[in-house]
């Protein structure tokens, strides 16, 4: 998720790019990379050594794990100024056969706003992509700006809530159809320590009124369904699709503070456009089917898994028992080496009012962001977005890999 990057450290390998095939010749391989650019070939240029002679591109054509880390400095709306450290690896299980590439993803940093975020995310995929592993795993140290339920809310019913966090999410599916698999998983969501701050004597917050408490976890067995004909999930190419479907039911005797259930969709399309240009779409949902989540763990703008959705927006600027997020980004080439690429999006989002729990309000973002390859073998972006709002909400959102 970091978006600037001043060191790094790498071991290359081999992995699909759009540009693979299992009949694609190593020679083929050899002059695409040739032909790219990134951040690491930019560094060893300027020590004035040759990038076309780094490992990757020559003799390491047949390795399969990639791996790449660097220092980074971001400032987000929801974090202020942050410093810290962000790794990638990417891999293929088999190149004897068709196989998605795999990736892990860890961070550690620390924010303007004492907050301390530790995230580890991956997704595996098994030789021919027989079985996909995915884990969701984060501690958090985070005090974090709350505005209450729902669309109505404004920058005026500002509060703090503070605390410390748990996640740890793991998933297996299965294949039951090409590019189509079925599983299921665990989720649990930890929160203790918390405290409400900045509330202004005698007013009640949206938190009191749902029901505050110092502790709170939703501990739950999650069914999924997933389509998808990605083979990269950090940048992926036109003309593929990716569909999730999962409904969670969260109970007391697996430790839940109560018993509820949700049910989430997760739809992108990726339409190809000349020049290897993209016109990507988005559509986010979380729907609470009965009961009652924590407040801490109801869905809202930027809650989806890499804290993605609503820029232009603060995380959890607005939050509900249900919500709908429609997004939009035209991405598109600058510099021919592919080194240098940038994106137009778009956004519309709407979480449900709390004496409601009707959708009532819709808020809309735009803007514009900048993308730097990263590894041109794992054909990872650093992304770097300003996103604009409703409300005079605005500011920069950084990523590590395509943003959906």
């Amino acid at each position: 998720m970091g978006c600037c990057s001043s060191y790094l450290v790498t071991a290359q390998i081999k992995i699909a790019t759009p540009t693979d095939s299992v009949g694609s010749s190593l020679e083929k391989q050899r002059l695409y990379y040739e032909n790219q650019r990134d951040v690491i070939d930019i560094g060893l240029i300027i020590m004035h050594k040759d990038p076309d002679k780094r490992p990757g591109v020559t003799e390491s054509l047949k390795i399969k794990f990639h791996v790449s880390a660097a220092p980074i400095i971001e400032y987000t709306l929801a974090t202020g100024l942050t410093g810290g450290i962000v790794g990638e690896g990417a891999f293929i299980t088999s190149i004897s056969v068709p196989t998605n590439t795999s990736s892990i993803q860890l961070e550690t940093k620390y924010t303007e706003k004492k907050q301390f975020l530790l995230p580890i995310q991956s997704s595996i995929w098994t030789r021919g992509n027989k079985y996909n592993f995915q884990n969701d795993w984060r501690f958090l140290s985070y005090p974090q700006d709350s505005h209450g339920i729902g669309g109505l809310t404004t920058p005026a019913d500002k509060f703090v809530v503070e605390y410390e966090y748990l996640r740890f999410y793991e998933f297996l599916l299965k294949e039951i159809g090409k590019t189509f698999y079925a599983g299921i998983g665990h989720q649990l969501d930890y929160h203790w320590g918390i405290k409400e701050l900045d509330v202004p004597a005698g007013e009640i917050t949206d938190f009191d009124k749902y029901g505050f408490s110092k502790t709170s976890v939703s501990s739950g067995i999650g069914l999924n369904i997933l389509y998808d004909s990605r083979k990269n999930s950090l940048n992926p190419v036109g003309g593929s699709f990716y569909g999730n479907l999962e409904f969670l039911q969260n109970s007391t005797i697996l430790g839940s503070s109560s018993n509820w259930n949700s049910v989430f969709i997760d739809l992108r399309k990726y339409i190809s456009l000349p020049n290897l240009n993209v016109l990507a779409f988005w559509f986010y949902s979380v729907i609470t089917l009965s009961g009652n989540p924590p407040y801490l763990d109801l869905p809202g703008t930027g809650t989806d898994t890499y804290n993605n959705t609503g820029r232009g927006y603060e995380q959890d600027r607005f939050i509900g028992k249900r919500l709908v997020d429609l997004e939009a980004e035209f991405r598109f080439g600058i510099t021919r080496n592919g080194l240098i690429g940038a994106v137009i999006f778009c956004n519309a989002a709407s979480v449900s009012e709390f004496s409601s729990n009707k959708f009532e309000v819709i808020y809309p973002g735009f803007g514009m962001g900048l993308r730097i390859r990263f590894n041109k073998f794992s054909n990872t972006n650093a992304c770097l977005d300003y996103g604009i709002g409703t409300n005079g909400s605005h500011g920069l959102f950084g990523n590590l890999g395509e943003v959906f």
